[in-house]
């Protein structure tokens, strides 16, 4: 058994199949808490201590705000760095962002490079193209309609005022709208500049999307769309990103007691980690959590990370969102 085994290159995890094994209720290796710091990297620009709920958030990364009354025409984040599962930059104006698609009507990051200082502005125009062939392949998909362009964004008082082509508008019920609109507001609330997102249509503010009439009452943020986000959303790593061990994962959770677990499992379909976690708040409020864990893959492989809960029912086994992982060769 190799304990330091990563999962192969990305290019040859797009022609192999994602084994996903049939959950048990295996022991516990590891008793991971939100506390838990770990180097900067595995798959974004996280702080190396817990992420903070920024301010009209709900589970957002937020950071330093900007000088009150200050207009930037574009959200701002770190570089892209780390040697630990990330995308090491040469060059400051290049910047690792995340851009949400849905997997089963839930939102999912998936990982996108852009260009400084347009990052705000080019993630999502990445988010308009929609998701990869490997992301699609692995369940990814968008409620947002082709041929959506946008027209303008500018950032004031951590608010994202973005105008969309009429294209945005069309078609779909409440729940598709709903959708549509989280992906844009979870893309921009990432820079940790941009706590909340107003929409416009062709130049024209938007109170309302839709036949449906998804009202809007001002600027929205994560809370406002808490029921577009999975139980527990994993920030980092991202669908495809590069797995080393010892493994780091951060985001946000809403479960009960704060608790969930997370399971590592290898090419061959066994567990190579379980481990408890328990985020910074939960039962109806959402917390944050950052653990580094340690795995061990019995063959190198497609991987995938889970997580899931047990119910308080029966003591079994609920997927509450999958991630397929790749490795370095």
């Amino acid at each position: 058994m190799n304990s330091t085994s990563a999962l192969p290159s990305r290019s040859h995890s797009r022609r192999s199949t994602v084994l996903t094994a049939a959950l048990t209720l295996p022991l516990l290796a590891v008793t991971a808490c939100g506390t838990t710091t770990g180097t900067a990297g595995q798959g974004g620009t996280a702080p190396a201590s817990p992420p903070t709920v920024g301010s009209g958030t709900s589970g957002g990364i937020s950071g330093a705000p900007a000088p009150s009354g200050t207009t930037t025409p574009e959200a701002t984040a770190a570089p892209a760095t780390g040697k630990s599962g990330g995308i090491s930059g040469t060059s400051a104006a290049r910047v690792r962002t995340g851009v949400y698609f849905l997997h089963g009507q839930k939102v999912s990051p998936a990982s996108r490079t852009v260009t400084a200082p347009a990052t705000a502005t080019a993630a999502v125009r990445a988010l308009l193209a929609g998701p990869d062939r490997y992301e699609r392949a692995h369940g990814r998909t968008t409620a947002i309609p082709s041929g959506t362009r946008l027209r303008s964004l500018v950032v004031r008082n951590h608010v994202a005022t973005i105008d969309l082509s009429g294209r945005y508008d069309d078609g779909g019920g409440s729940l598709s709208l709903r959708e549509r609109i989280a992906q844009v507001v979870f893309t921009v609330t990432r820079f940790p500049t941009v706590h909340k997102v107003a929409f416009e249509v062709d130049g024209k503010t938007i109170t309302s999307f839709g036949g449906a009439g998804v009202v809007l009452n001002g600027p929205v943020g994560r809370a406002d769309f808490e029921d577009r986000a999975p139980a527990v959303l994993v920030e980092s790593p991202m669908i495809g990103d590069t797995a080393r061990t010892p493994l780091r994962v951060w985001g946000s959770a809403d479960t009960f007691e704060a608790r969930f677990r997370l399971k590592v499992t290898d090419t061959t379909g066994r567990t190579a980690a379980d481990v408890m976690v328990k985020a910074t708040s939960g039962t109806g409020t959402r917390g944050t959590f950052d653990v580094t864990f340690p795995y061990k893959a019995a063959r190198t492989g497609t991987g995938l990370l889970t997580a899931y809960v047990l119910s308080a029912k029966d003591g079994r086994a609920v997927t509450v969102d999958t991630l397929p992982l790749v490795g370095s060769s």
